[in-house]
This record gives structure tokens, sequence and C-alpha cells, in this order.
């Protein structure tokens, strides 16, 4: 459907507009319907599941007022469009990973998820608690549009190959899927980056045009059948530590909506920020079993040269992205500020615990 059409009709089933491109619903039970579009294949488990259960989450809370209907990458508009979408008024919400915009600004990533960065709970914690909203508010009015965290992939796994990586050398020429600040750092190990869609990488690998992939953990990389290429899975990935997903919304359409409507559109998306992570670190226990023990997947640790090697890039590669522009630098020093700390903390926390365990059960 036509952008003009869509419009056309979202005025004639809710009101009249109030100077935007989304009419203000009235405050009673006339129902309003909104589209959602995701940058995921439709039922992958967590991530796609998890953006459904956003939308019926929505509707559910709201006794059928604001009803959301899903469409999956490729069903509306394709995976790399979600943002304009939004922005641009075919869709009025999507889910999506920030740092795919990077093309839209060079902060966007660390609203996601940034080389040698935060863990999931470190990023919930900078956002809600460490300035990273109102950082991240700034950044989205520019483009009409409001972030809210909504879900994450957990920590991610460095990525499939189809060779063995000992060395710093092996990685050189190796063409490779990686999105975001994470393939500037991988470029600058001689690594030759692209960044496809879900549903374009494994066709790729089978078609020799990549020797390499980065998804997610084990979860989705089990469900997207990245083992029947690549036999070796490395680990951990430096790329992304713990990516935050977000519910991206139109703001013209989120600031009609009535205050209990907004609310709940924000508890559906915060909701699901905690419900996805959870079923993402035992949906990635159960499928590293699966890796290794059904499919026979090698899965290893990098080489400690090439693990510091990746950290030593990262540095630089989040420095010069904090230094482009105003809202950047800001943005950097409070996310840096924030990560430092967490680096002296974490050795008598979660760091230092898992440590101990690791060591008594290992």
């Amino acid at each position: 459907m036509k952008r003009r059409r869509f419009l056309q009709a979202a005025a004639a089933s809710t009101g009249a507009a109030l100077g935007s491109t989304f009419p203000a619903p009235a405050i009673s039970q006339d129902q309003i319907e909104w589209r959602m579009v995701t940058c995921w294949p439709r039922n992958l488990p967590a991530i796609g599941v998890g953006a459904q259960r956003i939308a019926d989450a929505i509707t559910e809370m709201s006794d059928g007022r604001l009803t959301v209907k899903l469409y999956a990458a490729g069903e509306l508009v394709p995976a790399f469009e979600a943002f304009d979408a939004v922005r641009d008024g075919i869709a009025h919400c999507c889910h999506d990973a920030p740092y795919y915009w990077v093309a839209k600004h060079g902060a966007m990533p660390f609203f996601c998820s940034v080389p040698g960065g935060l863990t999931p709970p470190e990023h919930n914690a900078w956002i809600q608690y460490g300035g990273g909203q109102a950082l991240w508010d700034e950044l989205y009015a520019d483009f009409g549009i409001r972030g809210f965290l909504a879900g994450t992939g957990g920590p991610n796994m460095g990525g499939w190959f189809r060779k063995e990586i000992n060395s710093i050398d092996d990685l050189d020429g190796l063409k490779m899927r990686i999105p975001g600040l994470g393939a500037n750092v991988l470029n600058r190990l001689g690594v030759v980056t692209v960044n496809l869609s879900g549903g374009e990488v494994l066709p790729s690998l089978q078609a020799g045009v990549l020797d390499a992939t980065e998804w997610a953990g084990p979860y989705n990389d089990l469900a997207m059948g990245f083992y029947k290429i690549a036999q070796y899975y490395y680990g951990p990935g430096v790329h992304e530590p713990g990516p935050g997903l977000s519910l991206t919304v139109n703001r013209a359409a989120y600031d009609a909506l009535p205050g209990d409507l907004q609310a709940i559109v924000r508890m559906a998306a915060g909701e699901e920020n905690m419900r996805m992570y959870a079923e993402t670190v035992n949906g990635n226990a159960a499928a590293l079993d699966a890796l290794i023990n059904k499919h026979g997947v090698s899965v290893r640790h990098f080489p400690e040269p090439v693990l510091q090697a990746m950290l030593e890039h990262a540095a630089e590669v989040v420095e010069e992205a904090g230094a482009a522009d105003d809202i950047s630098r800001r943005t950097y020093a409070s996310w840096k500020t924030f990560r430092d700390r967490m680096v002296v903390l974490q050795p008598y926390g979660a760091l230092g615990y898992l440590a101990g365990r690791a060591a008594y059960y290992g």
C-alpha cells in the first residue's frame, strides 16, 4: 500500500489529524490500528517471537483499543527499510537493532551495542539510569521517532567460520557478514565485511559468497541453520557483547495516543526487554548442547592474540565513532564513564562470581 493511501486510511479510521502524519485518536473506546514492521524473519526464536509478543501485549493490555499488526522483514518493507518506514509513516513502529542505522548517524550503535562494550544488564542500566535514554531521545528527535528498549539477543558469539582461525593471519581476506562498528573492527584485521539481512546469510554461505558470518548466539544461530555450512563456531564475540533491541515508534503517532495507551506501549516494550533475555539465556544453553552433541559443531575460543587484537581495534573504532559531532561526543563520554565503572565493579560482581564458579565446576 502506498504511503498516501495508508495515511488516508488511517485518518478515515481514527479521526482528524492534528498537524502530523498520524491522526489524534479520541480518548474513548474507538479502536486504533498500528502497523509494526521488523528486521527479522517471522517467528525467529526470541527476536522474531518477541516482536510478536510486543504487538500482542499492546493489543491485550489496551483491551483492543490499540491493535498492532506485525509484518516481518520483507512482508511490508525490506528489513533494512524498517527505520525509514517508521520515520515516513508507512508503519507506526518497528522492532529493530539501532546499530543497523549507523549510516543515518554514527552515534546509533551506542544505543544497541558497540565492540568491547556493555553486557545486556549493563546496557539496560546505562540506558535507564546512566543517562543513555535522554541522549537516545535527543538523537532520535531529529528523525521524528522515539526508541524504547525492547529485548536483546544476549552476548553474541564471534561467528561461524568455514575454516579454523588459529592466528590473526587467518582473518586476512576472509569474507564475512557482520554489521555496525563490528565490521570496522574486523576490517582493520583484514576481513572483507558485508551487511546482509537474516534471510540472505545462509544462501550466501552456501554459494561461497561468504566465508563466515555472525548472527547472534546459539539459540538463534541453530534456528538459522548455519551449522549446515560452517562447522567452526568461535566465541566470545567482541563485536556485540549485549545488543539492545528497540521498539522504534513514529513520534507523531505516539504523541497522538492518550496517556494510558502511551504507557501501554512503553510497558509492553519493557516487559519484552526482560522476557527476551530470559528466553535467550535458556535457549542458548540448550542450543549449544544440540550444536555440539547432535550436529558435531566444533565450538572454540578465539586464540588469545586474536581476541586481544579485536579488543584493541574495538577501542579505536568506538573512540572514533564518539568524536564525530557534538551528540556523538556527549554520548561517548556518558557511555565510556559508565563502561569504566563496570570494569572496576564486575570483578567483584557477576564476572568474579562466574569465573570462580567456572573454575570450581569446570
